[in-house]
């Protein structure tokens, strides 16, 4: 057991390392610049860089030492495009073009230029060091000139930052927002994923104040879904082929064939609005709680039934069971004891994979019935394009589901002692 829970553990490390770097494909290069989704138009380049900086946007990929910086304007330039703020132009002769970049606020931090010409362009800068590479005093501008054969070439001329460690890059701070050593107390800090890019506030304080919302709508719609489930299979299972059963299954499938939004429009307009039971908006006592804790389990239960009366029908085949009602057994014990007990390995399935939405939430039940909840909070990312806060939720989700997948395979062993995990 021990070796295979190690073995498992080591598993599930490498898909957490999966998922980050799938999240940090979508998220920090798929995404984009996120200064310009938060800043707006012409922002002040001090505000870009410090924002860069906090996110890590700045920091190479994967491996490097360069960072990005707005402490200088970077761009393509030739002699006829207009020029930004920052960038002035001077043009000697047909064959020279000079871009002088002007600082854009204070730096004291090693910078580094490089520039880039086309058509075999001769290229000279000033106030660079080409042995070290870096410009010699960031205080003064510098100055990109261009000799072109012909006609003025275009140029790429591109600013960097220069930092002391390459391996502090963009992916190596995704995995540390997992996990990390700090030199101060507790020395380790786990999911810390810095503040949202719209309320600045801190996203940990965000998870912790919506994962009670979440589970308290999510564990009873759980609970709920699955004793009732299991129990009504039951039924439909002791009374196979009969009218119970047959009815069992008409409301199964109709209930699986409503849509959730249905289901929720219908439970506020009637239950709600019409006979006045419970409020439909809010989050208090267990009064808010009642309604969407009804809708959830109703929606859920249509599948459970039909998944859990599949699993015993076919278990109600085995010869153990023909054999235990032969003896005499009572049908609590053949079905609750024997029949229960060696299907649970489908059911303890079926539950690992819904256990981890007790934290997430219902993304429908949280927006419309306004519990401020795990759910909640990922619609309202969204709507703000808060990545900070999205990347961290679908973090949070993965680990979940790997975590509860490795207690769930703990769990068969338990469950069915015929099954050794070496």
């Amino acid at each position: 057991m021990l070796a295979f829970a190690l073995r498992r553990i080591g598993y599930s490390l490498l898909i957490i390392l999966g998922v980050v770097l799938l999240t940090f494909l979508l998220f920090n290069v798929a995404a984009g610049d996120p200064a310009a989704a938060v800043l707006g138009k012409n922002p002040e380049p001090a505000e870009v860089e410090s924002l860069r900086r906090e996110l890590g946007a700045d920091l190479p990929l994967l491996y490097g030492r360069r960072c990005r910086t707005e402490a200088f304007r970077s761009g393509d330039f030739d002699r006829n495009t207009p020029l930004p703020v920052g960038v002035t132009r001077r043009l000697p002769d047909d064959r020279i073009t000079e871009y002088v970049f002007e600082p854009q606020f204070p730096s004291e931090e090693p910078l580094a230029v490089t520039a880039e010409g086309q058509g075999g362009a001769t290229i000279e800068i000033d106030n660079f060091d080409p042995e070290t590479g870096r410009i010699r005093d960031n205080r003064l501008p510098v100055v990109v000139r261009v000799t072109a054969p012909e006609t003025a070439s275009p140029v790429a001329v591109r600013f960097f930052r220069l930092q002391e460690s390459p391996f502090h890059s963009q992916f190596s701070r995704a995995l540390g927002e997992i996990c990390r050593f700090t030199p101060e107390f507790p020395y380790v800090r786990v999911l810390d994923f810095g503040r949202t890019l719209t309320t600045r506030e801190p996203i940990s304080r965000i998870l912790w104040r919506g994962v009670w919302p979440s589970l308290g709508l999510m564990l009873p719609i759980f609970c709920g879904e699955l004793v009732f489930g299991v129990l009504l299979a039951l039924l439909a299972t002791a009374f196979k082929d009969r009218p119970a059963d047959r009815l069992l299954v008409l409301f199964s499938v109709a209930g699986m064939s409503v849509s959730y939004l249905v289901l929720i429009i219908f439970a506020q307009w009637f239950l709600g609005y019409y006979c006045n039971l419970f409020p439909v908006w809010g989050w208090g006592d267990w009064r808010y709680l009642a309604l969407p804790v009804l809708v959830g389990v109703v929606s859920g239960l249509g599948g459970s039934v039909r998944f859990y009366r599949t699993v015993f029908v076919d278990e109600l085949r085995r010869e153990y069971l023909r054999t235990a009602a032969a003896k005499g057994c009572a049908p609590w014990t053949v079905y609750g004891r024997h029949l229960l007990r060696n299907a649970a390995i489908p059911i303890i399935t079926r539950a690992s994979a819904a256990l981890p939405f007790l934290f997430t939430g219902s993304l429908l039940l949280e927006t419309f019935f306004g519990i401020p909840g795990l759910g909640f909070a990922g619609i309202d990312a969204l709507n703000n394009s808060d990545l900070q806060l999205l990347k961290a939720l679908v973090v949070v989700s993965a680990l979940l589901f790997v975590v509860l997948n490795l207690l769930a395979d703990l769990a068969y062993a338990w469950a069915d002692p015929r099954i050794r995990l070496e």
